[in-house]
């Protein structure tokens, strides 16, 4: 008999009913928090889930992170591990114990501190700190390696190993200062400042160890990206593990995974520029010999077209006596072809001269008129060339000094037309026939009103 429906006696339920009816109210009245604590009790179970105890001073909670959940941890959980985890608060219905449901899992005090990393990180990439195109390259060989670590850090013998082994003989310069703790993150940045300041390296590496974020945390600080984004020098920043990232790994030139890979990042290997080196040489003496195998062959060429004088002046001379027997060849062709058309000429003029008597006469006849023709043509020009000979005789000043006159010039050479033009006591020559004289005129009479006038 049901004793929970009979009347006059209180409901009784089932401790199956009364404890999930507790989980749905504890469930839904908390619902997901955040819950700081230590773990303790930790074990990992072999299907993944994860099982540990959270406590402080005055309590402590059984806690369940499933696999799909906590592989997502990045970090190592063991017992005594300060974290905060965020759950839902449940009850384990089995046995009837209350216990957290893990969502997520943090290191203790790292949530304040990823919201002023993300804020800072928010505000200096709005100002431009993190843009690609204020990145400078690298040297590609420097000639001198800073560091800024502490001369204590493991991160700094790996370094350190790492150079000598890829370039040895590299000037390194450590600006030794405190990387973690109060105060390291203003030091770090006078570091900075100081290698800047002094000039003596082409490239600075920033670097530490892995480490919890807080131990990281002088390299999220404003002070050292203030101090990166001023550097004059390539900075290679070089902070915690591959998967730790910091305000520095932004700001900083490069960022490199590890302090290691930082200093492989800063110096080539000799093995490889050595290797490139003989590759180099190697090309440049494949790119000699072609050069000189084509000079050679060239050389071979232009030998060939090369001709001693003397074979030269044979070939010459073969080639004048070749050319003297073609000419005398064409001359004779020619001779012979000239003595062809004479013959048939000759054969034409026999057979004109065997023509028939009445073409003989016709002949005569045009011969006869031709003659004639001629003859009167040149008495004609006889006649013409007669009369200008006469023309030019009558012409001649001799013809008229020979009749008796005479030829006056003046001391100056020009011919005197006119007795006014002279004066008494002037020098004259007078040319004759035959001879000349010079005198002086003593006289000078103007008989240009006794002459008559043109009409």
């Amino acid at each position: 008999m049901n004793t929970a429906l009979q009347p006059g006696r209180a409901a009784v339920m089932p401790v199956s009913l009364l404890v999930s009816s507790a989980r749905l109210l504890i469930e839904r009245h908390l619902g997901l928090v955040w819950v700081s604590g230590e773990i303790s009790n930790f074990t990992r179970a072999a299907s993944g889930h994860c099982y540990f105890n959270l406590k402080d001073a005055q309590a402590q909670v059984r806690c369940v992170m499933f696999r799909q959940k906590a592989q997502h941890v990045t970090f190592p959980l063991r017992d005594g591990l300060a974290v905060e985890v965020r759950a839902t608060p449940s009850i384990y219905e089995a046995r009837g114990e209350f216990q957290l449901n893990a969502d997520t899992m943090r290191l203790a005090g790292m949530g304040a501190l990823y919201e002023e990393f993300a804020r800072l990180k928010a505000r200096l990439e709005a100002a431009g700190w993190f843009a690609a195109e204020r990145k400078r390259p690298l040297p590609a060989i420097p000639r001198a390696v800073g560091i800024v670590s502490s001369p204590r850090a493991a991160a700094l013998r790996d370094i350190l190993t790492t150079l000598a082994r890829r370039w040895p003989r590299l000037p390194v310069i450590l600006y030794p200062t405190a990387v973690q703790g109060t105060g390291a993150g203003a030091e770090i940045a006078a570091a900075i400042a100081t290698a800047n300041a002094r000039a003596e390296v082409d490239v600075l590496i920033v670097a530490r160890g892995g480490g919890a974020i807080e131990d990281l945390w002088p390299f999220n600080e404003e002070v050292v990206a203030r101090a990166l984004f001023d550097s004059v020098l390539p900075t290679v920043s070089g902070v915690g593990h591959e998967t730790d990232f910091t305000i520095s790994d932004f700001v900083a030139d490069v960022r490199a995974p590890t302090p290691t890979a930082a200093a492989s990042l800063v110096v080539p290997d000799r093995f490889a520029v050595a290797a490139r080196v003989d590759e180099i040489a190697a090309r440049l003496m494949r790119a000699t010999r072609q050069s000189l195998d084509a000079r050679a062959q060239q050389l071979d060429q232009a030998a060939r077209r090369l001709v001693h004088p003397a074979q030269r002046l044979a070939a010459q001379r073969d080639r004048t006596v070749e050319l003297a027997q073609r000419m005398h060849r064409a001359w004779r062709v020619d001779v012979a072809g000239h003595a062809t058309r004479a013959h048939a000429l000759q054969a034409r003029w026999w057979r004109e001269l065997r023509a028939p008597v009445p073409a003989r006469a016709r002949l005569a006849v045009l011969a006869a008129s031709w003659s004639r023709l001629a003859h009167r043509r040149i008495e004609r020009a006889s006649d013409r060339v007669a009369a200008l000979g006469q023309n030019l005789t009558h012409l001649n000043p001799q013809s008229v000094l020979d009749r008796g006159y005479a030829l006056v010039r003046s001391a100056d050479g020009h011919v005197v037309q006119a007795a006014r033009k002279l004066a008494p006591g002037e020098a004259v020559s007078i040319t004759f026939a035959r001879d000349s004289a010079d005198a002086v005129i003593t006289r000078v009479s103007d008989d240009q009103q006794s002459r008559p006038e043109h009409p």
